[in-house]
């Protein structure tokens, strides 16, 4: 049986991939932070170890002696006012991940690493490709393009791929994030809800199409060493957000700019080119956004 360590099980990501490769006969070993008062579905065992301690992770690799391993974890919420706390997690805790994986005689045989499209900041038009130099807006992009030059690095001796995924949302993300928060004003009835940046568009995906580009690509020998967007290739302003969410709905309501939740490095226009992940594991399963908002609206 395929034994695949997950990084991050509990979260919200990390709980659909738990599924998608259970589900195609992958034992699923999940890697916390800290306890988890339930098992996720999918995960067959977990471990506790914070990505701070080396020598607690060579303890989990060597037990767990996996055939593939999906990294995950990380501080992946923008404004996280813990900036020490991101930039332990999101390099110094790969590089430890990656360094615990080297110790191993039987090297697993792909280790998929999950950075982001914030890796390339902001003014920037057109469809953003993987061959652009990265330039982060701000401090979570930094760490990112930290953490995949850290991949560079370990990758002459280990078989890595880097992910970019833009934003994706569906049932169970936080509410921090700006669908989820959407879908419970509207659940809650609320007549107002405060935004920040109003000016921006992103290109949004279905986290369930997200999880099983990454189950693709684990499984593909060509993408070891790549570096691939996972994305829609659509940008879709806030406006056409917000005005989805009230047709779907039936219930309408006021938008308020809150200055606290205006970011001065926010990042304007996010949308990929997915010509490079296609060329290897063929079509994404693309899931249009109106969908994914039923999808949410009805859980």
């Amino acid at each position: 049986m395929t034994t695949t360590l997950i990084t991050g099980a509990a979260g919200f990501t990390g709980r659909y991939l738990a599924k998608r490769l259970a589900d195609q006969g992958h034992k699923v070993v999940g890697l916390l932070r800290e306890p988890a008062k339930l098992m996720e579905e999918g995960v067959s065992e977990t471990h506790v170890c914070d990505l701070a301690n080396s020598a607690g992770l060579q303890g989990v690799l060597h037990q767990v002696q996996p055939d593939h391993v999906v990294h995950l974890a990380a501080i992946a919420f923008v404004a996280h006012d813990d900036l020490a706390d991101m930039y332990q997690s999101n390099i110094v805790g790969l590089r430890n991940l990656l360094g615990a994986v080297e110790g191993l005689a039987q090297k697993p045989r792909s280790i998929l690493v999950a950075s982001s499209a914030n890796i390339y900041g902001n003014g920037r038009s057109g469809l953003l490709h993987e061959g652009m130099a990265p330039a982060p807006a701000n401090d979570y992009g930094v760490t990112k393009v930290a953490g995949e030059l850290v991949c560079q690095l370990m990758g002459k001796r280990l078989p890595i791929i880097v992910t970019r995924p833009f934003n994706y949302t569906g049932v169970g993300q936080s509410s921090s994030f700006l669908i989820p928060k959407m879908i419970d004003h509207v659940r809650r009835r609320a007549p107002q809800i405060e935004l920040g940046n109003l000016d921006v568009a992103r290109d949004f995906s279905d986290v369930r199409m997200v999880v099983d580009a990454y189950a693709r690509l684990l499984e593909e020998p060509a993408a070891i060493g790549g570096t691939f967007n996972v994305c829609s290739g659509e940008a879709i302003s806030l406006g056409q957000v917000l005005d989805s969410v009230r047709r779907l709905s039936g219930h309408d309501f006021a938008v308020r700019v809150n200055p606290a939740f205006v970011r001065a490095d926010e990042v304007k226009t996010l949308c990929g080119d997915a010509t490079r992940i296609q060329s290897v594991i063929g079509p994404l399963a693309r899931v249009p956004l109106d969908e994914t908002l039923r999808w949410m609206l009805a859980a």
